[in-house]
This record gives C-alpha cells, structure tokens and sequence, in this order.
C-alpha cells in the first residue's frame, strides 16, 4: 500500500481508499485460485514409487537397466537389495563420491532406501550391450586371465571367486559384473585406486585395485564388456560362493584357489 501522503488532497485519498476497496477482493479472489491450480497440480501428480524414483530412472531407466549408450550409468536391475541399499549408504555417508547421488540420497531415510532397492532388485529387464573399446587381443587375454584366474603373483583373487562363476553376483550383496559399461567399470576400478570409492572396512575392492597395473584395469574393463551374457542372469545364491580369504583379499604368500 502506499505510504500516507501529506500532501494529497482528501478527493484524491477518497479516490485511493475507493480503489482499495475494489482492490482487496481482486487480489483476495486472485490468491485462491492461485491456491486452488497448485493443489490441482500436486493432486494430478500421482504419489506412486515410479513417480518417487524418477530421479533414479532418468539416468539408470525406466526399470533400472542402464543405459549402456552413456558408457557410464550402470545397470540396477536384478542386482541384490543388500548391495544397492549399501550403496545409497555409502554415497550419503560420503564413502562413494558422485554429485548427483550424494545429493538425491542425501535426505533418504533407511526404510525408503530399502524400497527403492527392492524396486530395482526385483526387475527382471533384458540386458543391453554396451560399446568395447577396441582393443588387441593380447589386452582381452589379460583380462580374461583376471577374471577367471586372478593374479597371483600380484595376490590378485579372480573376479569370478567373489562375484560367481558367471559374474552375475551373489546374494545377498555381492554385484553382478557383466554387462556393465567398459567406462563404468573402468572408472570404478580407478576410483578405488584414488579412495574417492570406498566403503566400510574392510575395503576390499581399494585393497584389490591398488594390485592391479593401469593395464590390468583396461584388460579387466574390457573383457568384462565383451563377455557373452550367461544364460541365466540371476545372482548365485547366498553360501554359494566362498571369497578367499576375509573379503576376498589375499594376503602375503596365500595361493589363489
């Protein structure tokens, strides 16, 4: 409202006080149905899990199969509850480091985590390839001997001791490996080398990718890339599988089995 002007004569403030008059009413009709469209908004929104985890499928898709094309986001789907509500952990306590998800979990409480995981887990979606680098054949060995049979002269367990036989993981928080992006992987492995991923002690990934040579993670990004998918892409169940050694870690002098 205008401040009080000495100087106006009383016709003009009569003119004011009649325009007010009209005024208010205006404004008050003008903020109801103001009120009224932003209610209807938020009513036309549906409250459903998809529309709550959109943040998550705009990057990782619609059901959580990735998107191979960005070489990056990797695939949630089918992926043991467990390991995914330990990853929205991680990121909220800082352990894993990417802006986007520090950020969309960062007011997540532990019940809505663990519904979002199930979503996800639950998914059974066909799997999409993504592009292999071109790389020699020498490279793709090295990475195949990895994977399959570690490294023991670097104390280097096979992929396949802790993440199953066919790489599609272990219940209940052991990942799958195959199908995900060469980038993603490689990313991975070097940010375990660099400690911007890690998770709660004992942290055997950092352990496992500071053994491994800048060409062993290429060897191992690519191979995993260019796997076959096995024919039945479930994770192995829990027990299955027996890590070497506490975390799959091996330590000095130790065998690979």
């Amino acid at each position: 409202m205008p401040a009080y002007n000495p100087g106006m004569t009383s016709r003009a403030r009569r003119r004011r006080t009649r325009f007010l008059v009209v005024l208010a009413p205006c404004l008050l009709a003008w903020q109801a149905v103001r009120a009224v469209h932003a209610a209807e908004e938020v009513a036309a929104i549906p409250d459903t899990l998809q529309q709550r985890i959109a943040v998550c499928t705009s990057c990782h898709g619609v059901h959580g199969e990735g998107t191979p094309g960005s070489g990056y986001f990797p695939r949630l789907a089918g992926k043991p509850a467990d390991y995914l509500v330990r990853q929205m952990q991680d990121f909220r306590r800082g352990l894993r480091k990417y802006a986007p998800m520090e950020y969309t979990v960062r007011q997540l409480s532990p019940a809505y985590m663990r519904e979002i995981a199930d979503y996800f887990a639950a998914q059974q979606v066909p799997y999409q390839r993504s592009a292999v680098p071109a790389v020699s054949a020498q490279t793709l060995q090295r990475g195949e001997q990895l994977i399959d049979h570690g490294d023991p002269a670097r104390r280097v367990p096979a992929c396949t001791a802790c993440h199953g036989s066919q790489l599609t993981g272990v219940q209940p928080s052991t990942p799958a490996l195959v199908g995900l992006p060469y980038d993603y992987v490689s990313a991975q492995l070097g940010s375990w080398r660099t400690h911007t991923r890690a998770m709660a002690a004992p942290d055997c990934m950092a352990v496992i990718a500071g053994r491994l040579a800048d060409s062993d993670i290429t060897a191992v990004a690519a191979a995993l890339a260019s796997r076959e998918l096995p024919a039945d892409i479930h994770p192995q169940p829990a027990g299955s599988v027996k890590p070497p050694l506490p975390c799959g870690v091996l330590a000095a002098g130790a065998s690979v089995p």
